[in-house]
């Protein structure tokens, strides 16, 4: 039977690390301020949001969220984000996905400040994760609780053959690079991957994140491996599942995260200690 990584706990350690650093600098007279911006009506994003203000205000971080109707233009979204910009008590900005037709997302994250950019999805953020640079930037916050995770729970990275399923730029791609610079050899599969279980069940590490519900059974899964499922999903009877089988897994794994409370309150975690990160650097 899997140990199970506790999400959940672990993400109440990182918090309190996280306000004892703001904390720290309010005796210096930094207040860290995050600005979450959100267009149109979608309802996952609504709570996410929500949860992501109730936490910064429990750690003591200013949080503004800023709410835009759904037929925002692109212009008006880019002006607001100038604004912030252009503002130096703001030390986070974000901008909720997904966004209407009308906006290219991919504008959006390339006009975030690189030094405000608490996603960390701004392309000269990626470039600096991607060439292993020594210097401080933002990282993606999933896969950065992910390898907080690991850590916490000593799984060894370096030499690790590692695989991750799923390559979008939010988790997929950030998070082969973190664990290739931290010397895991690192194997990304995804929808055209022929057989894939043949990657998955030689995996020391392995990293689901494909929204597909319990894609991944305990036979695709090597005995003992580490298992971690970034999905949150709906199974046929509307209950909440992550990408991977749990109950099968769970046998055959070595530790393994459940969904909820495994993945989720970390990525808020890394969210709350990246923008006082960035507060930190700003000064």
């Amino acid at each position: 039977m899997a140990e199970l990584i506790d999400g959940k706990q672990l993400a109440k350690t990182i918090n309190d690390q996280t306000k004892q650093s703001v904390d720290e600098l309010k005796a210096q007279g930094i207040n860290p301020k995050l600005i979450v911006i959100i267009v149109g009506g979608d309802k996952a994003s609504q709570v996410y949001v929500r949860n992501k203000q109730r936490k910064a205000v429990q750690l003591g971080i200013i949080s503004e969220t800023k709410q835009l109707p759904e037929e925002t233009t692109q212009a008006e979204l880019l002006a607001l984000i100038d604004l912030y910009n252009q503002d130096d008590t703001v030390h986070g900005i974000m901008v909720q996905s997904p966004l209407p037709a009308q906006i290219d997302e991919a504008a959006i994250t390339r006009a975030i400040l690189p030094t405000k950019d608490a996603d960390g999805f701004n392309p000269e953020n990626v470039g600096k994760l991607y060439s292993n640079s020594n210097l401080n930037f933002p990282v993606s916050c999933t896969p950065k609780g992910i390898m907080m995770m690991l850590k916490a729970y000593q799984v060894t990275v370096p030499g690790a053959n590692a695989v991750i399923v799923g390559r979008s730029n939010i988790v997929g791609r950030p998070m082969a690079a973190l664990l290739l610079n931290a010397s895991a050899t690192v194997t990304v599969v995804h929808s055209h991957t022929q057989d894939m279980s043949a990657y998955t069940r030689k995996a020391d590490i392995l990293i689901v994140a494909t929204g597909i519900a319990n894609l991944i059974k305990g036979e695709d899964i090597k005995p003992g491996a580490t298992v971690i499922d970034v999905g949150m999903d709906r199974d046929a009877n509307g209950k909440l599942t992550g990408d991977v089988d749990f109950d099968s897994a769970k046998a055959v794994a070595g530790k393994i995260t459940p969904v909820p409370g495994g993945v989720g309150p970390m990525t808020i975690a890394s969210l709350m200690q990246q923008t006082v990160e960035l507060a930190k650097w700003s000064e």
